[in-house]
C-alpha cells in the first residue's frame, strides 16, 4: 500500500485512491452532522465539541452561512472547511454581482463538489479533509439538501448524515423519514441526532433554513424541543409496554374457576 498511497495521483494496481480515501476517514471520525429536507424547510443539525471553559464557542461553529438563503454543515477538518466555505462564499457573491442574480444550492453544491474533485488529481496538495451538506432553496422555492464528500461527488438527499456513526443514523432516517413540514421537521432531524448525543442544548446545534432565510436556533428554544421529544419518547414507550402486557395477558391460559 505504502507504493501507492504518498502521491494523491497515482492510483493503486485494485483502482483504490489512498489519499482519498483517508480523507474519509478523517470525514468519518469528525462530529455528527445531519440534514432533513421538509415540505417547506431544510434543517442542519449538528453535534457540539465540547470547548474549553474560557474559549468562545462561536469560534467552532460546524453551521456555517455562505449566502442569505443557503447554508453548509461539515463533518471532517474544521481548517479545511473554512477555507472550501470562504471560496464557496466568494463564488456566491461573484454569482451575485455578475448575474444580478443569487446563487442556487445546487448551483454552490457543484462548484464546492468541483472545488473538492480538482484537490484529487493535482500534484503537490492533498484532499479536503470533510464532507458536507448543503442546504437552501432552488430557484422555483423547493427546498433542497445536497450532500458532498472528499473525492467531489455530490448528491441529492432527503435525509442524510455524514461524520461520527453516520451510518447507523442514516439507517434510522430510512425507517423513520417522513414528509414533514416546520418545527417536525426540526423534531426529526433532532431525534436522529439524539440516538448518539446527550440529550441538551450545549452538544447540539440546529439550523434552519425556510423561504425567508437562514435562522440558528437558540437554545431555549432547542432545550424545549428536546423535552418535548423526550416526553413523546416516554409516552411511546408506556403505549409500548402496556400493549405488551395486554398481549401477555390474552396469551396467558384462564384460571381455575
Amino acid at each position: 500500500m505504502t507504493r501507492y498511497d504518498g502521491a494523491i495521483t497515482v492510483f493503486s494496481p485494485d483502482g483504490h485512491l489512498f489519499q482519498v480515501e483517508y480523507a474519509m476517514e478523517a470525514v468519518r471520525k469528525g462530529t455528527l452532522a445531519v440534514g432533513v429536507c421538509g415540505k417547506d424547510t431544510v434543517v442542519l443539525c449538528v453535534e457540539k465539541k465540547p470547548v474549553a471553559k474560557l474559549q468562545d464557542p462561536r469560534t467552532l461553529r460546524k453551521i456555517q452561512k455562505v449566502d442569505d438563503n443557503i447554508c453548509v454543515a461539515f463533518a471532517g477538518l474544521t481548517a479545511d472547511a473554512r477555507i472550501l466555505i470562504n471560496r464557496a462564499r466568494l463564488e456566491a457573491q461573484s454569482h451575485k454581482l455578475t448575474l444580478e442574480d443569487i446563487a442556487t444550492v445546487e448551483y454552490i453544491t457543484r462548484y464546492i463538489g468541483s472545488v473538492q474533485q480538482k484537490y484529487t488529481q493535482s500534484g503537490g496538495v492533498r484532499p479536503f479533509g470533510l464532507s458536507t451538506l448543503v442546504a437552501g432553496f432552488s430557484s422555483e422555492g423547493r427546498p433542497q439538501l445536497f450532500h458532498t464528500d472528499p473525492s467531489g461527488t455530490i448528491s441529492e438527499w432527503k435525509a442524510n448524515a455524514t461524520g461520527r456513526n453516520s451510518k447507523a443514523v442514516r439507517e434510522w432516517l430510512e425507517k423513520q423519514y417522513a414528509d414533514t413540514s416546520g418545527v417536525e421537521t426540526v423534531k426529526l432531524a433532532l431525534r436522529a441526532v439524539l440516538e448518539l448525543v446527550e440529550p441538551t442544548s450545549k452538544n447540539i446545534e440546529i439550523a434552519v433554513v425556510d423561504r425567508e432565510g437562514l435562522r440558528i436556533m437558540p437554545s431555549d428554544d432547542l432545550d424545549e424541543i428536546v423535552k418535548l421529544i423526550e416526553v413523546e419518547k416516554e409516552y411511546a414507550n408506556k403505549q409500548k409496554n402496556s400493549a405488551r402486557r395486554q398481549a401477555e395477558e390474552a396469551r396467558a391460559p384462564a384460571g381455575n374457576d
